[in-house]
């Protein structure tokens, strides 16, 4: 893994590797802290807002315990009050009667002028003389029917919140209900105190968050926002999976937002059900401040790192760039300019490689020059060795040959006309004034097949019907030029050893044809051929470097003529076999098309 790491920032740039390394060392500790910064001020801010808001629930819980506990002593006393007992129970003869028992006993009038924590009190109780004065009252059949009635009826000495309609203003209120045994009697009655619902608002209007008091039915008492105060948790698109929870810190979206809720329950002592104190603040809120903070945080680091990028970016770009510029002279070089100089201010480390670099250059080019000189004058010399060696190539024509194709010209000469003699003899003079001018190095592919023509014809003129031949020439090839004298040698060989040892005479063929982008050779003859192990040992004789004495120079020069002219790849290639003839052939580019 290492070594792979490595390898990559090996293949990075250097101006990268500078930026990238400024990207490792600045920005992302700096992306770091100022995120665990901004996680731990986010935390901060809920931890902040979570104390203050169970600080604040606990004092509207507090404050809350002291307005109900009113209701709660006042019915206590009242639960007890014998004189309120016999009031209720008490059969009255006449209207006069009910009158003065209402005028005598003023309690509940009493309690209402004294204390503000309560709005109401009256006492359901089944007395058909009784007068309906809002204090005293029967219960119609639709009170009995009631669910907090009925509730009330089943609990003896606990105290119940309910959260019910006032008959008087029609207006729901938070009740105290109780049942009430009444004295001397098996009859019960129910006693509803009503708490102030502007005493309980007061107390909520102080609060920052949004706070609600809730009874155990989900109904909202009291609330800092108006126009929730009478509504149910679900009117007020409260998360249901909070409704019915108990005390705790809970997040849920309210109002589409997602928000943390604090929960406290209050259950006063001897009370069956209790009440919710419900503090809700929205997250957006909490982290508002926050947010602020880090956005500015943010801003002064990203201008900060800006110029910081910058900064090093110019420095790693100037760096760079003489780099590059250096690069470029060693490129240059590696081209074989050597002429270059390379100019670098400073006194760095570029700028000594620099001048170590031009150093070298120098060096270079002139021991470039010393082996320039050297290869010249070895070349002048091979070439000189090359030029005696062709010239050789070209004198030797054998001599038989000149004897015995003079003898045929005397003897036509003397039994025939002389238009054929003179063909003859003009053909011969063709072919020797074309040795005569071998001296130049490159010829037409054209020229080199006229005097192979001349010397077929010659020959066909000595051996008559012995020898045959044909030539096949691609016009692709037509224009190619090509070093005199090396097919002519080839086709002697073909023709010699085609006559050899055959009565029924040769057939020799010459083939020039274009592949790809090289002209390919090919001399064939329909001769004895020769074995493998004959073959084998003249193409050991093509490739050994010193010639010997009784070797076929002739295919041995033209081997090495075309490895000199086209480079060591090229050269003769033979293929043969007893009595299945002889193939020779070679190839040169075809680019090589002029003089």
């Amino acid at each position: 893994m290492f070594q792979w790491m490595v390898k990559l920032l090996n293949d990075i740039k250097i101006r990268n590797k500078l930026l990238l390394a400024f990207l490792l060392t600045t920005l992302l500790p700096v992306l770091l802290v100022g995120g665990y910064l901004t996680f731990e001020m986010r935390t901060m801010a809920f931890q902040s807002a979570l104390e203050q808001a169970s600080i604040n629930v606990d004092r509207v819980k507090k404050r809350t315990e002291e307005v109900i506990g009113v209701s709660q002593d006042i019915a206590y006393r009242l639960s007890n009050d014998a004189r309120l007992k016999r009031l209720a129970i008490r059969q009255y003869v006449s209207t006069y009667d009910v009158v003065e028992a209402y005028r005598d006993y003023s309690d509940m009038r009493e309690y209402l002028r004294l204390y503000k924590d309560i709005s109401n009190i009256r006492l359901y109780t089944d007395n058909a003389t009784l007068l309906n004065n809002w204090e005293l009252i029967n219960p119609s059949s639709e009170i009995k029917e009631s669910q907090w009635y009925q509730r009330a009826q089943r609990y003896d000495s606990l105290v119940g919140w309910e959260y019910i309609e006032d008959e008087r203003d029609k207006r729901n209120y938070l009740s105290l209900v109780r049942k009430i045994e009444l004295e001397g009697s098996s009859k019960i009655g129910v006693l509803v105190i009503n708490v102030n619902s502007q005493q309980l608002a007061s107390i909520l209007s102080q609060e920052s968050f949004d706070t609600m008091i809730v009874d155990d039915q989900d109904n909202i008492i009291a609330a800092n926002r108006k126009d929730r105060t009478g509504k149910r948790l679900v009117d007020v698109s409260f998360d249901t999976k909070l409704l019915g929870q108990g005390s705790g810190s809970y997040e849920a979206v309210v109002d589409g937002e997602a928000s943390k809720i604090v929960i406290e329950e209050l259950k006063p002592q001897a009370s069956r059900n209790a009440l919710r104190i419900i503090s809700v603040f929205s997250i957006e809120s909490i982290v508002k401040e926050p947010n602020q903070v880090i956005k500015l945080s943010i801003t002064v680091i990203a201008i900060s790192v800006l110029l910081a990028f910058l900064i090093i970016y110019s420095f790693s770009s100037l760096f760079s760039r003489r780099l590059l510029h250096l690069s470029r002279h060693i490129n240059r070089v590696s081209t074989g300019d050597f002429d270059t100089t390379l100019k670098i201010d400073g006194k760095d480390e570029i700028a000594l490689l620099a001048r170590q670099f031009n150093s070298m250059v120098r060096s270079i080019n002139d021991l470039m020059y010393e082996v320039q000189e050297s290869n010249a004058q070895n070349s002048l010399l091979e070439q000189k060795q090359n030029d005696i060696r062709f010239k050789m190539l070209a004198s030797q024509i054998n001599p038989h040959f000149l004897f015995n194709a003079l003898e045929a010209i005397r003897m036509e000469a003397h039994m025939k006309g002389q238009v054929e003699i003179a063909r003859v003899v003009r053909l011969l003079g063709k072919m020797m004034r074309s040795n005569l001018e071998v001296g130049r190095s490159k010829i037409l592919l054209s020229q080199e097949l006229e005097v192979v023509r001349c010397y077929l014809d010659i020959q066909q003129f000595r051996y008559e019907e012995r020898l045959k031949y044909q030539f096949t020439v691609d016009p692709a090839v037509e224009s190619l030029y090509m070093p005199p004298l090396l097919i002519q040698p080839l086709v002697e060989n073909a023709v010699i050893h085609g006559l050899d040892n055959k009565m029924e005479g040769a057939f020799v063929t010459v083939e020039v044809v274009q592949v790809g982008d090289h002209a390919k050779f090919t001399i064939t003859d329909n001769g004895v051929g020769i074995s493998p192990v004959q073959l084998e040992e003249l193409l050991n004789t093509l490739e050994r470097k010193e010639e010997r004495e009784g070797e076929r120079i002739g295919l041995r020069n033209v081997h090495d003529r075309l490895k000199l002219s086209y480079g060591a790849e090229y050269g003769l290639t033979i293929e043969s076999g007893p009595n299945v003839g002889t193939v020779i052939f070679f190839c040169i580019p075809m680019e090589d098309n002029n003089l």
